[in-house]
């Protein structure tokens, strides 16, 4: 019964101690063996380790994965212009040294974040400090970004840690330059492009009208010589009519040519007319055939 008994209690103390000597690493963390205080060993492989149980051996983990680190709020920067930008960034990192990490932070992700973002913000000063507001705005951003990772890297290779990407978020202008110098030149800039916009309507108004007028110009000489040509020959049709309508009888001609004569001259009931009663204009008032002679 004894023999049981201390086998039982040999088995459950040899069971605890395995238990106390088995760790598990995930595959997201790097694994710190500590002994008396001091580190050992790191272990980046996940699977099953083994070290010795408590109190002489202990593990602490560091998360491997890569970390972001947030601006609380933007930093204002000033441009070789002397303007002053109001900036937010974000940063991307990860440990890629645990036992350098360790030893500079003792595991702290705070601290090593506080650090990090001290160094951003000196570096995005200086990288920021020797452009303008449209080269850090535009054209040099990506370089400038680039240009503080690197600074950022340089300062962090011995404590552990990778700069993974450093991004300018959000580049705005302070309060007081929007109101006094860029809303100004947005307004100036808006309105040359509206004066130009209207020059080149007035220019192109200018063309079409002028179009139209050598149009308009085209088409009524077009027409008036069309016309022309038409009365033209309606003119020598009814010319020829008359020619071969008259020509059959003179008399009825010149009896007709008076009476439109008659026509014209009294037109109007009030008109009046001096002339010689004798006179050949009355001919044909006086006898119908024309002849003076009377009845």
């Amino acid at each position: 019964m004894n023999r049981i008994v201390a086998t039982v209690v040999v088995v459950a103390i040899a069971a605890i101690l395995f238990r106390l000597s088995v760790f598990i690493v995930d595959q997201r963390q790097f694994a710190i063996v500590f002994e008396l205080g001091q580190i050992v060993r790191v272990i980046s492989e996940p699977g099953l380790h083994f070290k010795m149980p408590p109190p002489f051996q202990n593990i602490e983990t560091v998360d491997k994965r890569i970390l972001t680190i947030d601006s609380v709020t933007p930093d204002r920067v000033q441009t070789s212009e002397k303007k002053n930008l109001l900036i937010d960034y974000f940063v991307k990192w990860r440990v890629t040294d645990a036992r350098a990490y360790w030893i500079s932070f003792q595991g702290s992700e705070r601290a090593a974040e506080e650090r990090m973002s001290t160094l951003v913000r000196d570096a995005m000063n200086q990288a920021v400090n020797k452009r303008t507001v449209t080269e850090i705005t535009s054209r040099a951003r990506e370089k400038a970004m680039e240009e503080i990772r690197v600074a950022v890297q340089d300062r962090v290779k011995d404590l552990g840690v990778t700069i993974v990407d450093v991004r300018l978020r959000h580049v705005d202008f302070v309060p007081e330059i929007m109101s006094e110098s860029v809303y100004p030149r947005m307004v100036a800039e808006r309105k040359r492009v509206a004066n130009e916009q209207r020059s080149i309507g007035a220019a192109e108004a200018e063309k079409i009208k002028a179009d139209a007028d050598r149009q308009r110009e085209v088409l009524l000489a077009e027409a008036y010589r069309d016309a022309q040509r038409i009365k033209g020959e309606g003119d020598a049709k009814a010319s020829a009519i008359y020619a071969r309508a008259f020509g059959a009888n003179p008399e009825f001609y010149d009896f007709y040519r008076s009476l439109d004569a008659y026509r014209q001259s009294f037109k109007s009931r009030s008109d009046t007319l001096v002339v010689d009663p004798s006179s050949e204009f009355f001919k044909y008032m006086k006898n119908s055939s024309g002849s003076n002679a009377t009845h």
